[in-house]
């Protein structure tokens, strides 16, 4: 029952006591007077005036509740700007001043805590570091635009399971205990700094992340790093293959002049010990290469050509392999041109291209495909490469471009390290993936 309905339904006992109060006295006064006439007159008007000053007293009762009344609807419409006047009585002026600044206080809290909602609203859609918070069943109640980026989540995140949104990644964020950090690889080499903390509604804790991509900051900290490492090694090695080449030269006039049986033994040893030197020089040269990386020379090329140029000076390997490599569907003209560097392009593709083939070994297949895709950045073309090898094991994946991480034998671990800085020069979006046994996958985001 409302406050209303029970206010005059109290109202309308009283004045209903009242009224048969008086009617029974009057009964009596009637049985007991009607031999007075003057005397049951007067007891009829004290009756009379009795009801009339008993309404007007029950009628100011109720006022002070029906202010209450009142004030509580207006409350409930969530109206604080409605106050009301001074109506000249003491005790009713009190209880109006009381609600006057109970409002003033409400609507001074609730500009306040708007003003605080908009400046929060603000801070998140500007902050470069994903938010994103769960309610009481582990679903997303929010994901600010920089976690929708970095997470790469549907359209239709909120509302559903963070680990049915975020992918691979959502078991490592249910996995974080709260107050904690840890730093999550994500797919296109990126690595993600995801920290866990929680926060109070109803007296009830929640769950948010905040989610910040530390992949250029760690890749610029590993690359002066591995940069100055080559640098020293290259300076040191190729000091020492100067001297010991020319150490070898006049060793070899020295050879010349030994009799014939010990100058062929003599001679080879020579030339094997060359061999050595200049295999070692090559092999620093390799690693130099990404240290003098130089900034790309960007200008408009055919896509689709430059990839089937660089598969035909592949082909004897893809024969030889037994691997068919093509276009699947096939790649309609034209093809929109794309800036890009040709050289350093080639060298990623060549990189990407020879990884896929020793992936697969021999008898495989690798997929292009070339198409259009909208992104938050705007229509860009899109190159895949996809292998039928082995595919790459979930631990992995992790350390695929990190400086010197190889799973070869006889590999060095800078292929993919190069590939990574030539993309990122060029400022394209790549992700590579894979699983074990349904062989990888690159994307490359152009243009």
């Amino acid at each position: 029952m409302s406050l209303r309905s029970a206010a005059l339904s109290l109202r309308g006992r009283i004045v209903l006591y009242l009224v048969l109060l008086h009617l029974v006295l009057g009964v009596i006064a009637f049985l007991a007077l009607r031999q007075e006439p003057f005397l049951l007159l007067a007891a009829e008007a004290l009756f009379v005036v009795s009801i009339a000053v008993g309404t007007l007293l029950v009628r100011a009762f109720f006022v002070p509740l029906d202010l209450i009344r009142t004030g509580a609807e207006l409350i409930g419409e969530r109206d604080f700007t409605s106050q009301f006047l001074p109506v000249g009585s003491p005790e009713m002026d009190a209880l109006i001043g009381v609600y006057n600044r109970m409002i003033d206080r409400l609507r001074e809290e609730r500009l306040t805590r708007e003003e605080q909602h908009h400046f929060l609203d603000r801070i998140l859609t500007a902050s470069p570091a994903g938010v994103v918070t769960l309610d009481f069943d582990g679903r997303m109640s929010l994901a600010n635009p920089s976690a929708s980026r970095l997470l790469e989540l549907p359209v239709d995140a909120v509302g559903r399971p963070l680990a049915e949104v975020a992918g691979a990644l959502g078991p490592a964020f249910s996995s974080i205990p709260v107050g904690e950090s840890r730093l999550l690889p994500a797919a296109g080499g990126r690595r993600l700094k995801v920290s866990r903390a929680e926060l109070f509604d109803r007296g009830f804790p929640r769950s948010f992340y905040v989610v910040e991509e530390l992949t250029e900051e760690l890749r610029s900290s590993e690359k002066a790093a591995y940069e100055k490492l080559i640098r020293m090694m290259s300076h040191e090695v190729n000091n020492s293959v100067g001297a010991v080449g020319s150490l070898l030269d006049s060793f070899r006039a020295y050879g010349e002049q030994l009799e014939e049986d010990d100058r062929d033994d003599f001679l080879e040893a020579l030339a094997v010990a060359a061999t050595r030197l200049e295999n070692l020089r090559a092999f620093m040269n390799g690693f130099a290469e990404v240290v003098r990386l130089p900034p790309p020379d960007l200008r408009l090329h055919d896509l689709k050509r430059l990839v089937n140029e660089v598969v035909l000076l592949l082909r004897p390997e893809l024969d030889r392999r037994r691997i068919q490599c093509g276009w699947e569907p096939p790649v309609p003209e034209p093809v929109p041109p794309v800036a890009l560097d040709r050289n350093q392009i080639e060298q990623m593709l060549v990189n990407v291209l020879k990884n896929a083939m020793e992936s697969i070994g021999e008898d495989g297949r690798i997929t292009l495909r070339l198409l259009r895709e909208e992104t938050r950045e705007g229509a860009k073309t899109v190159l895949a490469i996809r292998d039928t090898g082995a595919g790459i094991p979930g631990e992995i994946q992790p350390l695929l471009f990190t400086p010197f991480f190889t799973t070869k034998p006889d590999g060095r671990g800078l292929g993919l390290t190069l590939v990574q800085e030539i993309l990122a020069q060029h400022r394209f979006g790549f992700r590579l993936e894979g699983r074990v046994g349904e062989g990888a996958e690159l994307r490359v985001w152009m243009g």
